[in-house]
Order: C-alpha cells, then structure tokens, then sequence
C-alpha cells in the first residue's frame, strides 16, 4: 500500500516513514499542507496520515479541501491534542480516525490495517491462489507447505498482484502502490522484482503464477492465458 504521511516534524516524520517502510508500506512525506494537497492531487494514496499542527495550512484545512475536492482515500489524523471537542473536529472535517501522541507504533499499524479493511472486501488474513497462500497479518508467504524468503518490497508487489487475481494490473498501478513518489518510471526496477518473484515462487518446476502480457502488464493467475511470457 501507498501511504501519504503529512508531518512538519522531521525526526517524528522520519521514524513513522522508516517504520512503515519495514513493513512493506511505500510512503510519500509532505511537510506541510500545500504540499499534501499537491501529493494528493497528483497521486493515487492507499493512506493518508495527517498531523494536524501543519504550518501555512493546518489538517483541518488539509482534511477538509481533501474531501471537498472528491478524496476518499481513509485518513488518520495525528496529533498532541487530546481533548474530545479536538478529536470531534478532525472527525467532523472528515478524517475517519483519530490518534493523540504519543502513541505505541502497533496501534498504529493496527489502525491502518483497520482503515484498509473498510474500502475493501472482507478477505481472509490468510489469501490462497492455488498452493500458494499469503498472509497479510504477518507478511508471510509460502507456496506448497514451503516458506518463501521474500524482502519487504517483494511482499508488497506480490500481495497487489494477489489482490487483483485474474486482473492484468500495468506498471503504472503497480508503481503508484507499490513504490513511492521517488520510483523511477525509465528503470527495469519492476520487471527485476517480478523476475525475483518468479525465481522464489516456481522453485522445482511449480506451475508459473505471474504471467506477463506484453504491452498491457502483468496478471497473477492459475490460467493458462494464450500469448504469456
């Protein structure tokens, strides 16, 4: 997932996108609110995690023009305001959830995993395609019984192609959700973390999952489509 982190901060701003990282999220970090606003409107965000003390426009602001332009994407609003009239105010602007600092990291990724669940179909935490089964509480996978030793941004392109089973998904959606905002679009990158996956997923002449369609992407699939790669 790609996830917006709005936050003036930069030691605070640093730990939560380092944090996030190692957990398979891409991140983008706006500084202020302007700049959110600009990421938001050139982007397509999984996430966004609004801190409300922002300099030349503050979250409410923020949250506010978000949604008043036609965003859906969830936010979590952070803040050191504790008070219930504050937490009602960044709900009532249209946040749909809302975090004081300081707060325990795990309840943070747990309210993100939360926020995802609400735009998307129940699914269990565990997704099956054939012998291969993903975990997405833990970020694990395995194919057959067997554990695959999979890197942070491994797990992230292969559970987007495991949500959109069956679909040919281009490049440009997997770098808008899985890379952030300093991906390069003239690099190989993709194709390489697609060859690694393969390399990890049909070890022993297992049938291949990933299929490439030329000029369109790619499709994680159990079918055999005519003209794959």
């Amino acid at each position: 997932m790609r996830v917006l982190l709005v936050e003036d901060e930069p030691r605070v701003a640093g730990f939560i996108a380092k944090g996030l990282r190692e957990q398979t999220y891409a991140v983008d970090v706006a500084r202020d609110g302007p700049e959110a606003l600009y990421s938001a409107g050139v982007n397509d965000y999984d996430l966004v995690i609004l801190d409300v003390m922002l300099p030349v426009r503050d979250g409410y602001a923020v949250c506010r023009e978000l949604r008043g332009s036609g965003v859906r994407t969830p936010i979590l609003m952070l803040t050191a305001r504790d008070a219930v009239d504050d937490r009602v105010r960044g709900l009532d602007c249209g946040a749909d959830d809302y975090l004081t600092k300081p707060f325990d990291f795990k309840e943070l990724l747990a309210r993100l995993r939360a926020l995802a669940r609400r735009t998307a179909e129940i699914r269990p935490a565990v997704i099956r395609v054939a012998d291969l089964a993903l975990n997405t509480a833990n970020h694990t996978a395995g194919r057959a019984g067997k554990p695959i030793s999979l890197t942070a941004k491994e797990y992230a392109l292969l559970e987007f192609l495991v949500l959109h089973q069956d679909r040919i998904v281009g490049r440009d959606a997997i770098a808008q959700h899985v890379w952030d905002q300093s991906f390069d679009a003239f690099t190989n990158v993709i194709d390489v973390y697609i060859k690694r996956l393969r390399a990890k997923l049909d070890v022993g002449g297992a049938p291949r999952l990933i299929h490439t369609r030329r000029g369109e992407g790619y499709m994680l699939t159990t079918k055999a489509e005519a003209g794959d790669e």
